[in-house]
Formats: structure tokens, sequence, C-alpha cells
């Protein structure tokens, strides 16, 4: 499996390629013995509108003024790196604790406290002594499926939003192992917690289960989960137009593809061609449409965004790799010039181009406006998901608790304070040295030492940081992300957190894999019929009727 964070800088930025692993990292994922049966075999609908008791009350810091506004939900820009800092946490969160925590990540493993000075420095600052307990991002999932059941978690732990719908009974689980953090920050209970108040209350509404805030989240800085990316510096040499429509898309593909130079047009770009064909996006493929909740496989968009990409495997302008393997490393495909043209996570942008323009000169990875196959107004899938969520460990000592909110508090400290240099840059002179515009940058001994071990712990509030090695990068995400907004897909479950029933989640994967037999010509279209009364029969009226049960609750 490609390594989602090659070459990038480890930020939240990064983890939007990651929002579409959810289908490829581990299959079927696994229950929970010993949690309770009946959230996995109904699901959970809650209306979030109505739980506003149990949220923190939001209070923004504005410490630092963006120098390019995101239009709402994009994030705003930073170019210019603040002036001067602000010491935001005064007092030591920590009373001297050893803190224990398990986070992804997609790297080596570095040392810990002791004989990490990046850690040493921090636990420094915080007046606990947090040991971080690495995981390898590509098997986390396999895991938590082993602590959980176990009940063997630490004091902190971190689960990737794209985890949780593969565990079925995941809402019995938070109940049984994870602290009930209401009582300690909802409302104006936050107020000790300023960092944490910064939050946006998007982001909290969606850390609520069984009624109860669990968790602390990690907002995302923006709603997009996939991209196409195309080499400019080849189609320009090719003469090979940016495509506005289907059958451009088509001819994009057979001017590129060129099999006795090793070069083909794409990767499975199926994610990207539903998308340009108007296929429903919201809660992985729903839509409720003349008084009916449809799921994508039953509609005619799906169908013809399925003939298209058969049409793109048949015709073999889908690189061979991808065609024989579901782990093809496309990053490397597309950064050696072989794939032309790569459906990604938006976040594979900087750090791409950042070390491929070191091997390759003139390398240059854009992405393509969003289009419409028939070239009228795009559909653009958007989620506002947080990207992580941070649970307490249940039954820990009421100080305990106070104490760990603060070390996540402290590690969602913004960009403008030291809090947020630290967490993000390390020591000055040691980890970072100050480059143009005053923006740290990274010595070997932070690459060494730093794996995330208290970012992935608490999200800050949205920011899109200046990166020197790509000095137009804020200016050209945002600009190609605020264009889209106007075009994201409306989710008619808006405001209701959804738990799918078990019969619907187990369906799932199974379903997406004969999809994708008769993608790649492994099965006839006209299975497609057959698939989708399997997908009926298997799970899927059950999910239908679980989200029109949904609607009708919340009087919509």
């Amino acid at each position: 499996m490609d390594n989602p964070l090659a070459g990038a800088a480890a930020n939240r930025r990064s983890f939007l390629s990651l929002m579409g692993l959810g289908a490829i990292a581990v299959a079927g994922g696994g229950t929970l013995a010993g949690c309770g049966e009946k959230a996995a075999n109904e699901g959970t609908a809650q209306q979030v509108d109505q739980l506003s008791a149990v949220l923190p009350k939001y209070q923004p810091l504005e410490l630092v003024q963006p120098d390019i506004k995101g239009v709402s939900p994009v994030a705003n820009g930073f170019t210019k790196y603040p002036a001067s800092l602000v010491d935001a946490i005064t007092e030591k969160p920590g009373r001297g604790s050893t803190i224990t925590t398990m986070t992804p990540y997609w790297g080596q493993v570095p040392a810990g406290p002791g004989q990490n000075a990046y850690l040493d420095a921090i636990n420094a600052e915080l007046g606990a002594v947090v040991t971080p307990g690495i995981q390898d991002g590509n098997t986390y999932a396999d895991k938590l499926n082993a602590i959980l059941p176990a009940r063997d978690i630490p004091d902190v732990l971190c689960i990737p939003s794209w985890e949780i719908p593969k565990i079925p009974n995941f809402s019995e689980a938070v109940k049984a192992l994870f602290e009930d953090l209401s009582d300690h920050l909802a409302g104006d209970k936050v107020k000790p917690y300023a960092m944490l108040a910064n939050l946006p209350t998007v982001a909290w509404s969606n850390a609520i289960w069984n009624q109860r805030l669990m968790a602390v989240p990690w907002p995302t800085d923006g709603p997009y989960p996939w991209a196409l990316f195309y080499r400019k510096d080849i189609t320009d040499v090719l003469g090979a137009a940016v495509p506005k429509t289907a059958e451009e898309l088509y001819q994009f593909g057979k001017k590129v593809t060129s099999p006795d130079k090793g070069v083909w047009a794409f990767n499975n770009i199926l994610a990207m061609v539903e998308m340009i064909f108007r296929v429903p996006g919201a809660k992985e493929g729903w839509r409720y449409k003349d008084g009916k909740v449809e799921f994508k496989y039953e509609t005619a968009e799906f169908k013809a965004a399925l003939e298209f990409m058969a049409r793109l495997y048949k015709e073999g302008l889908v690189h061979p790799e991808v065609v024989a393997s579901k782990g093809a490393d496309a990053k490397l495909l597309f950064s050696s010039g072989k794939i032309v043209m790569v459906q990604d996570g938006v976040g594979s942008w900087l750090g791409v181009q950042a070390e491929q323009q070191k091997v390759t000169q003139g390398f240059n990875m854009q992405p393509v406006p969003y289009f419409a196959a028939d070239g009228g107004q795009p559909l653009v899938h958007g989620s506002g998901d947080p990207i992580f969520y941070t649970f307490v460990k249940k039954g820990l000592p009421k100080e305990k608790i106070a104490e760990i909110l603060g070390v996540l508090n402290f590690a969602a400290a913004p960009l403008g304070t030291k809090e947020f240099e630290l967490i993000e840059y390390g020591v000055e002179g040691k980890h970072f040295t100050r480059g143009e515009g005053g923006w740290p940058q990274g010595t070997d001994l932070q690459a060494k030492e730093k794996a995330d071990q208290f970012r992935f712990l608490a999200g800050t509030a949205p920011t899109i940081k200046y990166d020197a090695r790509v000095p137009t990068y804020v200016n050209d995400l945002i600009n190609w992300e605020n264009a889209a907004v106007g075009f994201l897909e409306k989710d008619p479950w808006s405001g209701i957190k959804i738990e799918m029933p078990a019969g619907y989640v187990k369906v799932k994967q199974p379903t997406e894999d004969k999809i994708t037999d008769i993608a790649r010509g492994r099965r006839p279209l006209s299975d497609l019929d057959v698939v989708l009364k399997e997908w009926r029969d298997g799970g899927g009226e059950e999910g239908r009727t679980f989200l029109a049960k949904a609607l009708s609750d919340a009087g919509r």
C-alpha cells in the first residue's frame, strides 16, 4: 500500500488523501466481542441540533489574520509567518503523571522519552511524561481490533475516522471503554481549555456517541476527498488539453497513453468518474430524490459512470499494474511519468510536488478543475467530518482526566502560538532553522525524532500554511478549492450523526469488490443488476430503511 505521507510534511492537509483509504486499508474490520449487539444490529442516528447541551461553547481565538481567505468550508491560508508568537498557555497542564498514548504513523518509529529531544522538550513544557505508542498506519485497524475487544487501551487513543465504519458496534465500544467528556467540556466547562474551545462546532458535533460528547475531534481543513491530478509538464509537451467533459477525458486518455513508451493515462479513477457523472456521494453514496432514498448503485448516473470506467479499462488506458493489483503504487507511477493523470487525495499535492521537483526538473503536478460529464454544472462530493477522534480511557481519576485534557489543549494550540511552533516544528536550532519569511525549516533531527506524536492527538483550528518547497501552494490550493465550493453536494442527512446497521456495513466491501470486477472487465456490465440484487438482499435494504427513518424522525 502507498505511504500516504511519503515525502510530505505530516499535517492535516496530508490526511485528506487518507479519506479514500477506508475502502481498501483493511477489508471487513471485525467486531468487538463483549461490547453489546443492539447498536451493531440496528445502527444509530443522532440529531446533533438536539444535543447542543453536550457541545463545548465555541470561543474563537483570532491570533493571526489570514493572508488568503477561504470560502467556507475551505480553510484560510497563511503565506507569512507571524512576526511575534503568543505564549498561549502560561501554566503547565501536567502534574507529573505518565500518560500513555496510541497514534498511527506512516513511517519509521522514533525513540521514546529520554532518548528523543523533540519529545523531551514538549514533555518539559507540559510538566508530564507523555509516552507515545506509535503504530503502523497501514495496519492500524488490526491493532485496534486487537486492543478494543481485550479492553487493553492506553490513556489516550487516536482513532482515524475511516476505521470507525468498519466496526459495526462501535457506539457500544465507546460507551464501554471511553470517558464521557460531556461533563468536562460541555458549554462553558471548556473555558479552561481555550485551544479546544477554538475548534469548530461542526467538528465537535461529530464527536458525539450515545447522545454524549465522547472524543476530541481533529478537524479537516477542506471538504474535498478526491481530486484528479495531471502532469502538466508532460501534457504541455504532448499538447493534451485539460478535460472539461467525459468525452474529453476519454480523448485525453487516448492521446497520452503510449504503451510502447511505458506510459498510460490513468490509475483507477472510478471515484472521480462517479463525481463527473453526478453520482450521489452523501453518506458514501446515498441521496433523497423525489421522495425516495436511493443508493448510488441504483441510479442511472452510476450505471453510466461504471460503463465509462469499464471503457477506460477495456481500451487499455489504465496502467496494467493497477489493473492487476489493488496495491499498485499509483503515486510512484505518477511521479515517474508512467501515469499522466491520477486520482488521489487532495492532501497528496504538496508532498508529491515538493519531493518530485527535486528528482525531475520541471515536475508540475496540478489539479483538474471539477467538471461534469456533459460539461454542465459539476456535482462535487464533500465532507466536513473530522479526520481523527481522540478518546480518553474510561475510569481514570478526575485529576488525570483534567491533566490529559490540558495536554490535548496544548496540542491544539493554533498557528501564531509558541505551543504550535513547538508541536509542529520542535526546538529552534535543533529541529528547525528559520527560512524565507521566518518559516521554520526542518532539520535531519526533526525527521528522525518527530512522528506527529502530539499533532495526531488534537487538531488545530483549520489553516493552510506556507511551505517554502512549493511557494505558490497556498494560493493555488485555496483558489482551486474556492472555485468548487458552490458545487458541493447537499447532504440530506446533514446534522444527523449516522452509524449504519451492521448488515449494511457487512455488505459494503464485498459489493465494492464485485463492482471492481465489472469495471475491470472480469464480469460483464450486465452483472450490475445481479450485484444490485445481492446488495439489496445482503443488507442494502436495511441501510435504506434506516436512512429513511432517520430523515422521517428529523422531520425532513
